[in-house]
């Protein structure tokens, strides 16, 4: 099957990626392909981001806010890394996102902008469009790359296999692509390759991500050799819907930091016994610990946020409001049932401050790419920025290169069984164990006996999911299974390797 051909390949088109493209697209000479598995190239874990993206706030600092960040990180933040973005991050909200984007960040009455202060922050400095932050942010980059004759966006494509070639040093070529509307796996061959994939939350049983944050980037990174780094940081949103009908719908955080407040089903509010001074506003880790001891200690199915004195609660988070009315919940006067959840992978591929992995002519930027910003624990809304910030970085080191991409001759051709399609009942009841194992043993607490347990599992699950692969068709959903098993082995090995107790990794029989 012909290949395609580009000077950059960008897998994903969540902020990070649209960040990486945006940078590189003003070389008209260049021609840049993205590639995104979902049908619309909108869908992404960026457009499902409710809270916002921090910036600089009034009476604030770059000191300040990496101050924030590390004490989030738990000391595990790269302090290279957090200068980069506090320092670089601010400018490039207003150059990018607001004056050549035209994002619509909210304003007060006078016209300034309407800083939110979050979870962790010591000031109000986070950025928001109502609670749709995300879907905003991608949609205006999405407008701004259609300018752009020599940007192609490929939707319904997935990444199966990087290309490489052993060196040394080893280099990669591109990607082995599954066409979903064909069925037909393409190489697609770039003198640059950009892993811009997003998460993992999909890997559990309880999460805020969308359906394709399953790993896909962190497992086609390990299966070529590059380097992957603490993988056992995964982070867990505290508060998700928790009502049948409501799966996977995220209580933004802003909602605390606007006066929502945590409280028992029996109405006792609790979060200030384990946070002093910090009470509902703590970090994300803090606040997803102390619910789950309150649901386990006294058999709560979940707790509750009462957001009865949050200011203009309709109109400050519509589509939450919105969302709850049609559940039949009467917000604001009725709490909101909610649990933790996971949210958000701070380990991933790692990279130094450019976007390099340890695989020559690969990038990893975002979600997917361990940069060292979040350390043990990410700081709340800083996501989008380290998307933005590290795409833009990555855009400026790859526009430096001149490396034309292999000779199609030169690639094998993708070596495909001729089998039937796999049963979608069996991947089905592979994934159903995958996610119920990685809450119950991986989730917010861990041990080393869960642990070893979990271990135990999903090799027997990549056992057969690797005979699968060699007896039926490859389709999207078996390329993803395939992805999620080596990505929730990743995230469990390196939970079982390390017995220290930090930031979102909590071992109840570690060293604290």
């Amino acid at each position: 099957m012909r290949a395609v051909e580009a000077d950059v390949l960008i897998l994903g088109a969540g902020i990070a990626g649209l960040a990486t493209a945006l940078r590189l697209a003003r070389d008209r000479t260049r021609q840049i392909v993205i590639l995104t598995r979902e049908a619309d190239p909108k869908e992404s874990n960026t457009y499902y981001a409710q809270g916002g993206i921090a910036t600089l706030g009034v009476e604030d600092s770059p000191e300040l806010f990496a101050a924030d960040i590390l004490r989030a990180g738990a000391g595990l933040s790269d302090p290279q890394a957090v200068r980069v973005l506090v320092e670089e991050g601010p400018a490039l909200v207003q150059r990018v996102l607001v004056e050549e984007a035209g994002v619509a960040f909210d304003r007060t009455a006078d016209g300034a902008f309407h800083l939110v202060r979050e979870g962790g922050h010591s000031r109000a400095r986070v950025l928001r469009v109502g609670d749709r932050t995300g879907a905003a942010i991608v949609q205006a980059l999405h407008d701004l790359l259609r300018s752009f004759p020599n940007v192609q966006v490929v939707s319904a494509a997935t990444a199966v296999e990087l290309i490489t070639s052993p060196g040394p040093p080893p280099l990669c070529h591109g990607a082995y692509v599954l066409e979903q509307r064909t069925g037909e796996v393409r190489p697609y061959l770039a003198g640059v390759t950009v892993l811009a994939t997003g998460g993992l939350g999909r890997l559990f049983q309880h999460t805020t991500n969308p359906p394709g944050a399953r790993g896909d980037g962190l497992a086609l990174a390990h299966r070529a050799g590059a380097k992957v780094l603490h993988c056992e940081y995964v982070q867990f949103h505290p508060t998700t819907l928790a009502l049948p009908q409501g799966e996977n719908f995220l209580i933004s955080e802003a909602v605390r930091g606007e006066g929502g407040r945590l409280l028992t089903p029996d109405g006792r509010f609790f979060m200030e016994a384990y946070a002093p001074g910090w009470g509902d506003l703590a970090p994300r880790d803090v606040v997803s610990r102390a619910i789950f001891q309150e649901m386990r200690t006294h058999g709560y199915p979940y707790v509750l946020l009462d957001v009865a004195k949050v200011p203009h609660f309709p109109t400050r988070f519509p589509t939450i409001f919105r969302r709850l009315r049609e559940l039949g919940l009467s917000v604001p006067e009725e709490p909101i049932p909610v649990v933790p959840a996971a949210h958000y992978f701070c380990g991933g591929v790692w990279t130094d401050v450019w976007g390099r992995t340890t695989l020559e002519r690969l990038f990893a930027v975002g979600e997917v790419a361990c940069t060292g910003v979040h350390g043990a624990n990410r700081l709340a809304s800083t996501a989008l920025l380290e998307g933005l910030v590290f795409g833009d970085r990555a855009g400026q080191k790859i526009a430096e290169l001149r490396v034309a991409p292999l000779p199609p001759r030169a690639v094998p051709p993708w070596e495909a069984p001729s089998g039937p399609d796999p049963d979608p009942a069996r991947i089905q009841r592979l994934w159903q164990t995958l996610r119920t194992t990685m809450w119950e043993e991986v989730g917010i607490v861990r041990d080393a006996q869960g642990l070893a347990r979990a271990l135990r599992i999903l090799r027997e699950l990549e056992a057969e999911v690797e005979e699968l692969c060699r007896r039926a068709r490859l389709t999207d959903a078996l390329a993803g299974l395939r992805a999620g098993v080596r990505a929730a082995l990743l995230v469990a090995e390196a939970a079982w390797r390390n017995p220290e107790s930090r930031g979102v990794h909590f071992r109840r029989d570690g060293r604290p």
